[in-house]
């Protein structure tokens, strides 16, 4: 058509067809419970910010499983499947959606190509892409807060992480060692190129601001929901100092992102789909029918304190050990389903992405949410004992259980604390009996060596020398029977 002259009526209706489709493609990405991402935020026309809408609904339709499918727990809920994950809500899919495949989205609306601009004959730039939005330096506003009510003691100690597209680590950085003291709060929070992982401590009050901020930050608006925030009892107080850092990852695993990637993570079971799953799998282990692992990928001094029933636990000191523990015990996994959990979820998504990197099991699932969201919706289900974290608190208890024992005399006790010899950063288990006759260290040779140093003049440190560290095998390789297997007695 040339610039000036009246549109065919033939073309006019055709337009105002498109237009009806734009729009009820929109309103269906609208539909769902919460708050669904509604399409590709960035600065595009009308024209190519429908497509985008369109592109955007119908990749998700084509995610749609029949009304007959069943989750892996029995469940009835799953409307979803994508990258081997199950969604049972509209923003869950969108979220997945946005993170992983703009690209795909992209390129289905037509928004990499570069089309001849029908009023004045140019081309528009090609290859725009939605791509990581900037980072906002965005600081809430505190005037209308008592800096009592900013600096109280009585508060909340949040547990959460992103994954995302980060560009400048350094950038994000800095404003969250900006936010954090701006608010008061303390604790620990690793930025890397692949997103965020925190812990910190603050007021109520100062607490509730960092997440609206968060959810409000550019960066993780599409990524990051209310949900993602574990919360617990604690404050400020919980943690030393602040320590906001930029790593190579999140989470210390010691594998490069680029080659285990979290995109390749297992499929996520949410609290209720997890519960079903360990009852079924307790279940058939006590007919000895189960073809099941449930398997803990924390530390050992974790789990010693509390675990799932019927779980294992491999007996490592560090994240960062894990990757060589599967190496070690491939035939463990082999043609095995696993049920894999942490504390808060974050993990399990690197773990879980290098157990099914090895393809030797036939499937792999892990908690959404970790042991913390399971506990809120089941503080009495199939986890005993405390959960371990990683703040001077140092548990945290939903029962009365305890499964763990003194070190000297093996009465029950849960509660840790730091080895009194100066040289040594472990854990120990001693009862307040114990405590008081002097056995405070986590070994013979801590115990030794603190004797020694306190009698020292000088107060020399020595160089570490720890029992429970020189004994424990770096990787342990398991020595399970079938038996054990089937009975899931590990």
């Amino acid at each position: 058509m040339v610039l000036g002259e009246a549109a065919p009526r033939g073309s006019a209706e055709g337009a105002a067809a498109g237009r009806k489709q734009r729009a009820a493609a929109r309103r269906k990405v609208g539909r769902g419970r919460g708050r669904a991402w509604v399409g590709p935020r960035c600065n595009l026309g009308n024209e190519d910010a429908c497509g985008a809408f369109q592109a955007f609904s119908l990749f998700v339709k084509a995610k749609e499983v029949p009304a007959a499918s069943r989750c892996p727990g029995g469940g009835e809920g799953v409307r979803w499947r994508c990258c081997r994950q199950a969604f049972e809500e509209l923003p869950g899919i969108h979220r997945h959606v946005a993170l992983h495949h703009s690209g795909d989205v992209g390129r289905q609306a037509g928004l990499g190509a570069a089309p001849a601009d029908t009023a004045g004959g140019t081309a528009r730039p090609s290859g725009r892409s939605c791509g990581s939005p900037e980072i906002s330096w965005a600081l809430p506003d505190t005037s209308h807060v008592s800096h009592d009510d900013l600096t109280s003691q009585v508060g909340d100690v949040l547990l959460y992480y992103c994954y995302c597209e980060v560009r400048d680590p350094e950038k994000l950085c800095a404003w969250q060692k900006a936010l954090c003291q701006h608010l008061h709060l303390t604790g620990k929070v690793r930025v890397a190129s692949e997103g965020i992982n925190g812990t910190v401590g603050g007021s109520k009050v100062a607490t509730s601001l960092y997440i609206k901020v968060m959810l409000s930050q550019p960066l993780f608006k599409t990524t990051l929901c209310q949900e993602d925030f574990k919360s617990s009892a604690g404050g400020a107080h919980c943690f030393p100092d602040l320590r906001v850092g930029v790593f190579k990852e999140i989470v210390p695993m010691g594998i490069d992102p680029k080659i285990v990637s979290y995109k390749e993570t297992g499929i996520h079971l949410s609290p209720q789909e997890f519960h079903r799953e360990v009852e079924q799998y307790l279940s058939q282990a006590t007919q000895g029918q189960s073809d099941t692992i449930l398997l803990d990928c924390r530390n050992f001094y974790e789990s010693k304190i509390g675990h799932f029933q019927g779980c294992l636990a491999p007996d490592i000191r560090k994240f960062s050990y894990f990757p060589s523990y599967v190496d070690e015990n491939l035939e463990l996994f082999k043609d095995k389903r696993v049920l894999m959990y942490c504390t808060g979820g974050i993990r399990c998504e690197r773990g879980s992405a290098y157990l099914r990197s090895k393809a030797v099991c036939r499937e792999v699932y892990q908690l959404k949410g970790g042991i913390h969201k399971y506990l809120e919706e089941f503080p009495d289900g199939f986890y005993r004992g405390k959960l371990f974290v990683f703040d001077d608190r140092y548990a945290i208890c939903s029962n009365e259980d305890i499964i763990s024992a003194c070190r000297y005399c093996g009465v029950l006790w849960d509660q840790y604390k730091l080895c009194s010899s100066q040289h040594c950063r472990q854990l120990v288990l001693t009862c307040p009996g114990c405590c008081n006759k002097g056995l405070t260290a986590c070994c013979p040779v801590c115990q030794e060596k603190e004797l020694k140093v306190t009698s020292r003049a000088s107060g020399q440190i020595l160089k570490e020398e720890c029992e429970c560290t020189r004994r424990r095998p770096r990787v342990p390789i398991e020595h399970v029977s079938p038996r054990m297997l089937d009975t899931g007695k590990y």
